[in-house]
C-alpha cells in the first residue's frame, strides 16, 4: 500500500479528478456559464435505471414531482450539490424547469452526428456511439429485428458499411465478439470511428516498474501513481452483495495483463440479478475470472459498490487507464494477452 495515498487531501484528489475527466474533452463552444459547471450547451442526460424521481430540490427529502423512465433523454441544464454532507454522492442534476434529478440515475450524454466512413481495414474500425443511444438490428434496415440497444460511449468493431438503396440510410455492420460469426446492423451516422492518435500510450516514456495503481474498496476511490506521485484519481463502483449472491471485488496484487477496447459481456439470468452488456468500453482485466477495470452506462453512481466484482469507472476514466497501463494495445488489435501489466493493489 502507497503510505501516500493517505496523505492524499480532499482538494488534491479533487484536483486530480478534475484534470483527469477535463483533459478528455476541450469543447469549442462552451459558453462561460457552462464551462463553469462542466456542463456542454447541449448536454442532456439519459435515464440509466430502470426509473428516476424528480424533485423540487436536491434532496431525497424535498417534494416529488415527475418520474421518468429508463432511456428517456432529459435536459441537463445545471449541477447542485446536495446540503446532505454524509452523502457519499453530493452531486444532482438539474433538469430544465422541471426539477432536480440525482446524478447517480442519470447516464450524462450527448447527441453527435457523423459522417459515414465507405471503406474499413482488414482488421475493422473501432467506433464509439455518439447518441443516447442507438437500435442495433438484424438487418441493415429500419424495418429489421432490433437485437440490442447500444448507448452511448460503448466500443465496437465495425466489420464494413452497407447502403440501404431504399431508405438511402448507410449502415455499419458490427462484429459480435460474443458469438462467432455473428453480426448486426447500426445507422452508421450513430458511430464515430475512433483514430489511432487517440488511442496513444499516456507517459510512455515513464518506465513500466513506476507505474502503480491502488484500489481503495472502502472509499471506493482508484488512484494511479508515478513512483510516489499521484498523477490520476476517480471514483469506481466495485463489487457488491446481491440477493442472489456475493460478487466482491478481490483484495491483493494483480496486474492489468489483458486488455480490450471493447467487450460484450454476459452472464448469469437476465431475470436474476444476470447481465448482457454489449460494448463495454475500455476493459483491462485483473483475473482470469474476469475481473476488471472497465466503462460504465448503465449507472452514474460512482463512489458505491455496483458491479458484479468489477470495477465500475466513468468511460473516460476507464479509457485513461487502459492508455496508461501496459501492455499496450494496437489500434488495429481487438485485444493484447500477455504476462507483463501495470502493477495493481486492491485493498479494503
Amino acid at each position: 500500500m502507497s503510505p501516500f495515498l493517505d496523505s492524499l487531501s480532499r482538494r488534491d484528489f479533487l484536483k486530480l479528478a478534475g484534470l483527469s475527466i477535463a483533459s478528455f474533452l476541450t469543447p469549442l463552444n462552451w459558453t462561460e456559464a457552462h464551462a463553469a459547471q462542466g456542463l456542454f450547451p447541449d448536454q442532456d442526460g439519459r435515464v440509466a435505471k430502470k426509473t428516476t424521481q424528480l424533485f423540487e430540490s436536491p434532496s431525497f427529502d424535498s417534494e416529488p414531482l415527475k418520474e421518468h423512465w429508463r432511456d428517456i433523454i432529459l435536459p441537463i441544464t445545471g449541477i447542485a450539490i446536495s446540503e446532505d454532507k454524509t452523502a457519499y454522492n453530493r452531486i444532482w442534476y438539474k433538469i430544465g424547469a422541471e426539477g432536480f434529478a440525482y446524478s447517480g440515475d442519470i447516464q450524462p450524454v450527448q447527441t453527435r452526428l457523423n459522417n459515414p466512413i465507405r471503406e474499413h481495414p482488414e482488421e475493422g474500425s473501432l467506433a464509439e456511439v455518439t447518441v443516447p443511444y442507438t437500435d442495433a438490428r438484424k438487418e441493415a434496415n429500419e424495418d429489421a429485428k432490433i437485437i440490442y440497444r447500444l448507448y452511448y460511449e460503448t466500443t465496437h468493431w465495425i466489420t464494413e458499411t452497407v447502403i440501404d438503396e431504399n431508405a438511402q440510410e448507410v449502415w455499419y455492420k458490427l462484429r459480435d465478439d460474443k458469438e462467432n460469426e455473428a453480426f448486426y446492423y447500426v445507422l452508421a451516422k450513430h458511430l464515430r470511428i475512433i483514430s489511432a492518435e487517440e488511442l496513444s500510450p499516456i507517459s510512455p516514456n515513464v518506465p513500466e516498474y513506476k507505474k502503480s495503481i491502488e484500489v481503495r474498496l472502502q472509499q471506493q476511490l482508484v488512484v494511479a501513481y508515478e513512483g510516489l506521485h499521484p498523477i490520476f484519481a476517480t471514483r469506481i463502483s466495485a463489487g457488491t452483495r446481491r440477493y442472489n449472491g456475493s460478487y466482491y471485488t478481490p483484495e491483493g496484487i494483480f496486474k492489468t495483463y489483458y486488455k480490450r477496447p471493447s467487450r460484450h459481456m454476459a452472464a448469469g439470468n437476465l431475470a436474476n440479478s444476470g447481465y448482457d452488456l454489449p460494448g463495454v468500453p475500455w476493459v483491462s482485466y485483473l483475473t482470469e475470472s474476469g475481473i476488471s477495470f472497465h466503462g460504465t452506462y448503465w449507472h452514474n453512481d460512482f463512489g458505491y459498490p455496483h458491479s458484479h466484482g468489477c470495477i465500475n469507472l466513468s468511460a473516460q476514466a476507464a479509457k485513461w487507464l487502459y492508455r496508461w497501463t501496459s501492455p499496450v494495445v494496437k489500434p488495429e488489435r481487438e485485444y493484447v494477452y500477455g504476462y507483463v501489466g501495470t502493477r495493481v493493489e486492491i485493498v479494503a
